[in-house]
């Protein structure tokens, strides 16, 4: 029987049957939008979370991580790694970038990423990491396995984006990277984030 419903992107789709090695990820934004998209959490439809006020222009195809979510295990990984002024995970599915060399032109769609890594976002406190992956089968970047293969100028302007995109001229900055890791660790923290998702979400 065919389902008559679409499924909610957050709750209603796996994180992928070879997750963390390859993961399924929902994409909400393109390196070409200057509005910031999101998915509501309560119907699972794509809307306007604000639109971008300056320069600052993702580099990358951006979204989550299907059942994932960034609470308790999220936060314990973060201290374990050095990260002293963590109070909690910001309540959010995981964060995810995508690198691929083709040009996708609008979000609202479903791909397989390999995870290379990521950042350690700390946000007023809260763990809001940002796992960076590659399109799978993508002819520039598909055969990178881990973010030490990237180039520096590759790694800085994903640095940069995510240090200034939340921060106005007359206000100081919000955010902070401590640590930039490899896929090790980027799959400790997805599985952090999937039994966080299970814990809050599949009792």
């Amino acid at each position: 029987m065919i389902p008559s419903f679409k499924a909610h992107p957050w709750h209603g789709i796996s994180a992928g049957e070879n997750a963390p090695e390859v993961v399924n990820v929902f994409v909400e934004i393109v390196p070409t939008d200057t509005i910031k998209y999101e998915v509501d959490k309560e119907t699972g439809y794509l809307k306007v979370d604000r639109p971008q006020k300056f320069s600052n222009i993702i580099p990358a195809l951006y979204g989550f991580i299907p059942r994932t979510y960034c609470e308790e295990e999220v936060k314990n990984l973060a201290v374990a790694t050095g990260a002293a002024d963590v109070t909690e995970g910001d309540h959010d599915p995981l964060d995810i970038c995508v690198l691929s060399s083709h040009n996708i032109t609008s979000g609202n769609i479903l791909m397989e990423a390999i995870p290379i890594g990521g950042f350690q976002m700390i946000d007023k406190g809260e763990a809001d990491d940002k796992i960076i992956a590659v399109l799978v089968e993508d002819q520039v970047y598909g055969h990178i396995r881990d973010i030490s293969e990237l180039p520096k100028a590759e790694i800085n302007r994903l640095l940069h984006y995510f240090l200034s995109y939340k921060n106005l001229p007359t206000e100081p900055a919000k955010v902070k990277i401590d640590l930039v890791y490899g896929a090790d660790h980027a799959k400790k923290v997805i599985l952090a984030s999937q039994k966080d998702y299970t814990d809050n979400y599949a009792k």
